[in-house]
């Protein structure tokens, strides 16, 4: 099964296939797998990509998003699954062949309405288009073993090794198993890995500039949505799901955008009154801006920074879109960004992430330890920029969507340390209790909490600089 991909040719050098190599849904998953893999792009991107562009119908970008995000959720399990049953080759084998066995054991594993024929098939006739006869008939024994054997399948022992265990059967790397078992226990962690492998549902954030959060849920009754709402935030609800979203009428009016609780807590957190100056660093896409501007009710003035002109296009029409004209997006790097003093600012930083694996179940096998050394350096130059955009007894809040100490308590500590002009201010006077920490932060997980990872830290500057 190792070797580079190749096209099988005939004698006259043309494919001897005519089908395009990565047909219908299947073979797009296999290519975008891929591009994820040998790449540092990124699974959403991709995704949103070839789903804009592709011909397939309905079902079928339906079936290509579960088997991208099913494959990624579940890769360790699954490529432990097929290194026992191939004695080790999978992991020799080409990329587009590993995709291509990954698909077709997710289907037989995790998805009960597609025939164990059907996953196999698929996927042994991409190897044979792209290996030939011989790589595909070992693909094909291979994985009608597993079937036969589906049953008797071993995992890592949990009590040998508890750890193995968890990162194998839960499907997380080892690195991160390792760091939550130390710092959770066994039962949590697997409660928390258990939690980042569930399929998510969508939060909605109610437009309240728009629409009133009772007759929003009634526009959601007459189209027969189900809905539940927020333990949290009474204009968000969640729903299971939504097909065709930007064509629904209720999103292309600007009723509500899509944003989980979590990311709404900084903005909560701000504290912000319509008339007042506010700055959001690192601000694109926009979900938070436009929800800061939301909460002041289309009120004062809102800068919203960030160095990636692409993303500050979605932004510009997401304000649109969304009634909103307060924000006015600036292309320029937050790390040195000079401004005149305002009164809040919020920084949102780069992290790696790790509190989101549900819905980008990509993250966690393109990150590593150096990543979150890396990225503390970086969010302690950011946080220290931020300081110095804060009027004297202004607000900053510092937010991630990570679940790491590194990003997180110990880039307060060391801003405390060196900024002895800002206090933590505690946060249960802005979020629910059940939210904060008992050193006044937020922190939320998606077991404990319904939602995504995250944590943020809201202080206040001195009305005078201390002596």
């Amino acid at each position: 099964m190792s070797g580079q991909a190749t096209q099988p040719r005939s004698d006259t050098g043309r494919r001897a296939d005519p089908r395009p190599l990565y047909a219908g849904a299947r073979g797009t998953a296999i290519k975008i797998l891929s591009r994820v893999e040998r790449t540092d792009a990124y699974l959403d991107k991709l995704l949103d990509s070839e789903l804009r562009s592709t011909e397939l119908n309905d079902p079928d970008k339906g079936l290509l998003t579960e088997l991208v995000h099913g494959v990624l959720r579940w890769q360790n399990k699954l490529d432990w699954v097929l290194n026992g049953f191939s004695h080790g080759n999978f992991s020799k084998a080409e990329v587009n062949v590993k995709n291509a066995m990954r698909i077709a054991l997710y289907q037989i594993m995790f998805l009960d309405r597609i025939p164990h024929a059907a996953a196999v098939n698929e996927s042994v006739e991409f190897v044979k288009r792209i290996r030939g006869e011989k790589p595909a008939g070992l693909v094909n024994a291979v994985v009608r073993n597993i079937i036969r054997n589906l049953k008797g399948i071993r995992y890592p022992d949990k009590d040998e090794d508890p750890v193995q265990h968890l990162a194998v059967v839960y499907s997380h790397p080892f690195w991160i198993v390792k760091r939550w078992y130390q710092r959770f226990g066994f039962d949590e962690t697997r409660r928390l890995l258990e939690a980042n492998n569930e399929r998510p549902s969508l939060s909605l954030r109610i437009n309240r500039l728009k629409i009133e959060p009772g007759q929003f849920l009634s526009r959601l009754d007459e189209q027969e949505i189900r809905y539940s709402g927020s333990t949290h935030i009474d204009y968000f609800v969640k729903v299971p799901s939504l097909s065709r979203i930007a064509q629904m009428e209720l999103f292309r009016n600007g009723c509500f955008t899509i944003q989980d609780e979590s990311a709404a807590l900084p903005c909560l957190l701000l504290g912000v009154q319509p008339g007042e100056r506010i700055i959001d660093l690192c601000a694109a896409p926009g979900g938070k801006a436009t929800h800061l501007a939301e909460l002041m009710q289309n009120q004062g003035d809102v800068l919203a920074v960030d160095k990636y002109e692409t993303k500050l296009n979605m932004m510009r029409g997401s304000c649109e879109r969304l009634g909103v004209d307060i924000i006015r997006p600036l292309l320029f790097d937050a790390a040195s960004l000079k401004h005149q003093e305002v009164d809040r600012v919020l920084l949102d930083a780069p992290c790696s992430g790790l509190g989101v694996l549900m819905k980008k179940p990509d993250i966690k096998w393109k990150r590593d330890i150096t990543d979150l050394i890396n990225l503390s350096k970086y969010q302690r130059e950011l946080l220290s920029n931020a300081s110095r955009l804060v009027r004297p007894g202004g607000i900053l809040v510092y937010s991630t969507c990570t679940t790491e100490p590194e990003e997180n308590q110990d880039v307060v500590r060391h801003f405390l340390g060196t900024h002895p002009e800002f206090s933590v201010d505690n946060a249960g006077g802005f979020v629910s209790s059940d939210l904060v920490t008992p050193e006044g932060y937020v922190e939320t997980f998606p077991h404990r909490h319904g939602m995504d990872g995250s944590f943020a830290v809201r202080f206040k500057r001195a009305e005078k600089t201390p002596s």
